[in-house]
């Protein structure tokens, strides 16, 4: 079993790109272990204020850091091409060796509608993405050596490799809640990013992905379990509420949010978002105890790697407060 690690998530929603950049260095000078960033093309509300482009802004963090990183996580399936993604990863690999892991998803409407293709339902989606891993895992596995190509229901490559690769390449996480998912992720990926899933499915998923993994032939207790947590600190809990019904308010929000395209179409349903909804979906407490139990719980179910997002704007208040009171305090 791999040991616990405990990651900043900096979210490119809320934060000016070098601000960002700066919070992860802060974050990692006082003992977070690495970097997820989020791959937006828009934030969810207008409120968050940013959305910058995640592959300048893990390169800076690179810079400035010496811990992981990736991006948690990017669609390889509308804005881009698999290809391109397959080669942003490698470059980013090939600068920053043994640090980047690149994080896969099937996407949302919020920033892939974009580019004005169809918008297609889950299972279509789920398709693209584990076609999309087909074709980088291809890439990644000729490197530099030979071309490869690729002719799909989805996509074609024609005759290429990837020019610029590191000796090793990222290891790729696959984001799923679903159970199906997670059994097709186990066989296709090397690990799993989960965001924010209820304690209670957790079991269920590890399972199936698991089962996944050894049908491939693959041992899981190797295969890297990664969960993204939010949740909302402050020094009292008016802010600490205040906080997530301003700045995260998608955080209570009960209903798939994938087919919605645009913020100010999110921050009208904001507007119907109650304290009470956050209710085991998101921890919202001026007590660090209350946080690092919850975190705690996670990681008894398994989860080797753990990046966290508080929802406020005060950034260094909490991460200075974690790093003293909880992260100390979480057990394997």
């Amino acid at each position: 079993m791999a040991d616990l690690t405990v990651g900043y998530a900096a979210m490119l929603e809320q934060f000016a790109p070098m601000e960002a950049v700066e919070l992860s260095a802060y974050a990692e000078s006082k003992g977070f272990s690495g970097v997820m960033a989020a791959d937006h093309f828009q934030p969810w509300v207008p409120q968050q204020g940013q959305s910058a482009f995640v592959w300048n802004v893990l390169t800076a963090i690179g810079e400035r850091t010496t811990g992981d990183m990736g991006p948690g996580v990017t669609a390889p399936t509308f804005r881009w091409h698999p290809a391109m993604v397959a080669q942003a990863s490698a470059t980013l690999a090939a600068m920053y060796p043994g640090r980047h892991w690149l994080g896969l998803g099937s996407g949302e409407a919020l920033n892939e509608h974009i580019v004005g293709q169809y918008w297609p339902e889950v299972p279509e989606r789920i398709d693209r993405m584990f076609e999309a891993i087909e074709i980088i895992r291809k890439l990644f596995d000729a490197g530099d050596a030979k071309d490869v190509k690729h002719s799909g229901r989805f996509y074609k490559l024609e005759s290429t490799r990837l020019w610029t690769m590191p000796e090793v390449p990222p290891e790729i996480l696959v984001a799923t809640a679903g159970p199906i998912t997670a059994r097709r992720a186990g066989a296709a990926a090397d690990g799993l990013i989960t965001v924010g899933a209820p304690p209670e499915k957790i079991a269920g998923l590890f399972e199936r992905f698991d089962r996944g993994a050894r049908e491939a032939g693959k041992d899981p207790s190797t295969m890297p379990k990664v969960l993204q947590l939010h949740m909302s600190w402050a020094p009292t809990y008016e802010e600490a509420l205040d906080n997530a019904m301003t700045e995260w308010p998608n955080g209570g929000m009960k209903f798939p949010k994938g087919d919605i395209r645009s913020p100010h179409e999110l921050a009208q349903m904001a507007k119907l978002v109650r304290p009470e909804d956050f209710e085991g979906r998101m921890v919202i407490s001026e007590d660090p105890d209350v946080h690092r139990a919850h975190i705690q719980r996670f990681v008894d179910l398994g989860f080797d790697r753990i990046y966290l997002h508080n929802v406020g704007r005060n950034q260094r208040a909490w991460i200075d407060t974690f790093a003293a009171d909880v992260l100390p305090a979480l057990a394997r």
